[in-house]
């Protein structure tokens, strides 16, 4: 098997759930070249104080948009390593001839989902949305936002508004620190929304999005993370999951957006790890 320095640690799962929260953050249509490149060039500090000295895991992710990645996100299905050999997985639920749950995987043998699964053992389920798939506007927006036990989106949280990923973070830090949810476990999960197209407003006079824009919106979410992720450290043990639905094309070989197999939608960066109190 090839060795993968930016490849987290194996961990396991039986020791996570029900002693720590869990936070899954997915950093909506962010490229894994995109992500790289702010890691290398130091743009990144709030995330990169937890990933591993190589930076971002390089991962192929299960669906070129958001509606699908996510279906196979919450049946536990992340995104997996761009490497051979089987990968076992963190969350799996109870299926015939699964070659990916071994020891470490928490499974959920009488859920559909990982979110009613973890809502099974106490935890609290809170959906914070970012795109349309999460807008609760309609049926559409409403079927993976139903999985949770509350389920939040406004305008500020969406693709259009300059700081959505603040306004996300200040719900996500009130909900964590709220009073009736104390001494109880949160599974949170934040679509974020920022690196999604329309993103011309992170630099000043861009005049379309390309990756210069793209790379510009991760930097700006970076430093808005920093707030959640001390909150959640100081709220409990915490497991974060932090990676990306797909990516999306700026020109290459002549395409533009993602719902197509091309390998900049196609790789993702991924990475976990643990806050301690």
């Amino acid at each position: 098997m090839i060795h993968d320095p930016a490849a987290p640690p194996a961990i396991d799962m039986h020791g996570i759930v029900g002693t720590h929260d869990i936070l899954f953050i997915t950093l909506d249509t962010l490229r894994y070249d995109a992500a790289q490149t702010c890691f290398t060039q130091g743009r990144l500090p709030t995330l990169a104080a937890h990933l591993p000295a190589g930076g971002w895991e390089r991962r192929h992710t299960p669906a070129s948009f958001t509606y699908a990645a996510h279906q196979a996100f919450f049946a536990g299905f992340l995104p997996t390593p761009a490497r051979p050999d089987p990968h076992p997985r963190l969350f799996a639920l109870a299926f015939a001839g699964s070659e990916t749950t071994d020891a470490n995987t928490f499974v959920f043998p009488d859920h559909a989902d990982i979110v009613h699964g973890l809502a099974a053992q106490g935890y609290r389920t809170i959906c914070i949305g970012g795109v349309g798939f999460f807008n609760l506007a309609n049926p559409l927006g409403r079927a993976l936002p139903s999985m949770f036990d509350e389920a939040h989106w406004r305008l500020e949280f969406g693709v259009t508004a300059f700081d959505s990923i603040a306004a996300q973070v200040a719900l996500a830090c009130e909900r964590l620190q709220s009073g009736d949810l104390r001494g109880q476990r949160c599974f949170t999960f934040i679509n974020v929304s920022a690196l999604h197209q329309p993103n011309r407003h992170y630099i000043p006079d861009a005049e379309r999005d390309d990756l210069d824009t793209h790379m510009a919106a991760l930097t700006h979410v970076d430093a808005a993370l920093a707030k959640l992720l001390e909150a959640s450290r100081r709220r409990a043990p915490t497991f974060v999951i932090v990676c990306s639905d797909h990516g999306t094309a700026y020109g290459e070989d002549g395409y533009h957006g993602h719902r197509i197999a091309h390998d900049v939608v196609m790789h993702v960066p991924y990475s976990h790890f643990v806050l301690m109190p």
